[in-house]
Parts: C-alpha cells; sequence; structure tokens
C-alpha cells in the first residue's frame, strides 16, 4: 500500500478506543472529502476497482463493481466520497428517520474481536431528514449509486409508523438511486413487529403512488425461512423492487460473551443470514434483485452469495476488522474467481447455482 496510512498499524490503537469513539475518528477521516478539495490520495491511495467483468446495470444506474456499504456506518450521509475511495461501487446510507434522535444509552456498540463480530443497539442515532436531506442535495447525483435506508423515530407509535416511512419517500426519493424500508433493526421497540402482511400492503401500495424510484425491503436474520419467503414474495407483488438479506440478530448465542441488547453482525452471521439468503433466493430469484448482507468478508463469500442469486453485495462488520485494503480485495479476487468459471460478465455468474 502506497499511502501515508496503513490500517493494520493503526487498527491497534483503534481498538483500545470504546467502539463508538473509533468509529467517530474513522469518520472524521472519510468525511473530510465531502467537506473540501484536499486531494485525498495524499493519505489514502483510492482502492477502487472496476473492470467490464464486475459492472453491470441496475435500477437505471450502473454498477461499476457489486460491492456496497451496508446501512449504518454512514448514517449521516457524510462519508459518500470517501467510501468511494475505499473502493465501494455503491453506498447506502442511513438509517436516517424524519426527526432527529440520539439513540439509545450509551454504549451500545460492542466488539467481539476474537469472533470478528460487532453487537450494537445504536438505535436509529442521526440528524434528522432536514440536515441529510440538504446533504443528499449537495451530493447527488454522484459517480457511484447512493441507497437511502429509512426507518420510524422511536417515539412514533407503530399505528403511525406509516406515515414517518410515507414522508421520508416524498422528500428523499428524487436524493438516490434507492430506498430501503428498514423494519428489521432489534433496536427500536415494536420496529420488528411491522415485519407483517398488512403494513407491507399498505406501505408499498402507497409508495408507488409517489414514486417510480426502486423500493427495497431489508429484512431480519432471525424470522423462519417460511415467514420471510411470505413476507418478501409478498412485498415483490405489492411493488418492491428488491429484497436485502438480513439485517443484524439476536440470536446472541453466536458469541461466548454478547450483551443483552442490541443486534449482532459479522463473521458470527455469516451462514444464519447465508442460509435465510438462499431459502428466499430459491423463491424470488429471477423476480426481483436480491441484494446479501450480513458476514461478507471475502471474495468466496461475496461470491457465494451471487450464484445463490444476489446482484450485489453489502459489507460492513468487515471494514472494521479487515480494513481499508478489504473491499479493493474481494473485487480484485471476485475478478478472477467469475472470470475462472469462465464468464465474460457478473451478470452471467448471478444465480448460477439456482440454474
Amino acid at each position: 500500500m502506497n499511502s501515508m496510512i496503513n490500517y493494520q498499524t493503526i487498527k491497534p490503537w483503534l481498538f483500545k478506543l470504546d467502539p463508538e469513539i473509533a468509529h467517530n475518528v474513522a469518520e472524521v477521516a472519510l468525511r473530510l472529502p465531502n467537506l473540501c478539495q484536499i486531494p485525498f490520495n495524499l493519505f489514502l491511495e483510492s482502492h477502487f476497482i472496476t473492470n467490464d467483468i464486475l459492472k453491470q446495470e441496475l435500477f437505471g444506474r450502473t454498477f461499476l463493481n457489486p460491492v456496497g456499504l451496508g446501512a449504518g456506518f454512514d448514517k449521516n450521509a457524510t462519508m459518500i466520497k470517501g467510501m468511494q475511495i475505499l473502493g465501494f461501487g455503491f453506498s447506502e446510507i442511513g438509517t436516517l428517520t424524519p426527526k432527529a434522535q440520539s439513540g439509545n444509552p450509551k454504549p451500545r456498540l460492542f466488539r467481539h474481536i476474537e469472533e470478528q463480530s460487532l453487537q450494537n443497539a445504536m438505535g436509529f442515532n442521526n440528524d434528522g431528514l432536514l440536515k441529510i436531506e440538504q446533504r443528499l442535495k449537495n451530493i447527488y447525483p454522484f459517480t457511484t449509486p447512493i441507497g437511502i435506508n429509512i426507518g420510524k423515530n422511536k417515539l412514533t407509535p407503530d399505528a403511525q409508523a406509516l406515515d414517518d416511512y410515507i414522508t421520508l419517500i416524498k422528500a428523499l426519493h428524487t436524493l438516490g438511486d434507492y430506498l430501503v424500508i428498514n423494519i428489521s433493526s432489534p433496536n427500536t421497540p415494536g420496529l420488528r413487529d411491522l415485519q407483517n402482511e398488512e403494513f407491507i400492503s399498505a406501505l408499498f401500495s402507497e409508495a408507488k403512488t409517489i414514486t417510480s424510484k426502486p423500493i427495497l425491503l431489508k429484512i431480519a436474520p432471525d424470522m423462519t425461512h417460511e415467514d420471510a419467503i411470505k413476507l418478501t414474495s409478498l412485498a415483490v407483488e405489492k411493488g418492491a423492487n428488491g429484497i436485502i438479506a438480513t439485517n443484524t440478530t439476536i440470536d446472541y448465542s453466536l458469541v461466548k460473551q454478547p450483551k443483552d441488547i442490541g443486534g449482532l453482525s459479522g463473521a458470527v452471521l455469516k451462514e444464519k443470514s447465508f442460509a435465510l439468503f438462499e431459502a428466499i433466493a430459491k423463491e424470488l430469484y429471477g423476480k426481483t434483485t436480491l441484494i446479501s448482507v450480513g458476514g461478507i468478508d471475502s471474495a468466496k463469500e461475496a461470491y457465494r452469495r451471487i450464484k445463490a442469486g444476489a446482484s450485489l453485495v453489502q459489507v460492513y462488520s468487515a471494514l472494521v476488522f479487515h480494513g481499508f485494503d478489504l473491499v479493493k480485495n474481494i473485487n480484485t479476487e471476485l475478478t478472477q474467481l467469475i472470470k475462472a468459471d469462465g464468464y465474460t460478465n457478473i451478470t452471467q455468474a448471478i444465480g448460477s447455482d439456482r440454474k
């Protein structure tokens, strides 16, 4: 690596900090390209990889590579340019809510270092619609696609949750390339209760009268496969343009020393997330766009999700443990894996295990 910053050198120092403070330190660095015209490659070379094998058209945009930033890292749309420099082919910002909120009490982010996993109980802490809307107006359209992940405010009763989502869709649908309905975070009381047929039907029916922009549904890994298939199939029937699987898990048996709050992400989520993704893909591959997230930390794992039916994959926790080179390495090796299977473009590999 030719840059002045080497992640493996600073990682031990970062890991001595409280995880949320370490995240804030990273954000300060990664938001610099958004804030000013400093040539960021003085500090970090561009890790962006693209080629004819990795390019594909989705949602009316060209995705130059299939590896995106999962929601939750760039909650406030402050790091979009920085994430492109790290190599991400697209960024999903949020989760954002209509009103700004501080989230749950601290500490609320924990590392399980041995298991290369995180546990977060953040609670949709974000700057709120007005501030984030202005940031998006200043940057959109961007050279790589932007997804916007939306949720309800903690104090909004479930009976009025629909209003929060519709407010956000109306305000933001022209400022991103796709929207994601988040009703699967474990950190807002009652939110997962919205993973029901009545709410999904009402939400997508109304959303589709507002915008033709793609709207996707993100689901939890803790549903039974049967319930997940039923819910996602209904969402697609009602107009969802894609499914993102999965959010974090509340299966605390996956780590040795769990906290009793929040959701687990990272390596321990890998098999649980893949199993639910595959169950949904068996039903919905070819009928809608599928995005896989949860425990993806290598090109091999990304390729497993792609062959299972994922057009795109997302990474978050692995970035914390593997560092700046992760996305570049995934895209470089992914190119080789696709080529080794005799394909000339990623679209030929997508769903190859389903055919």
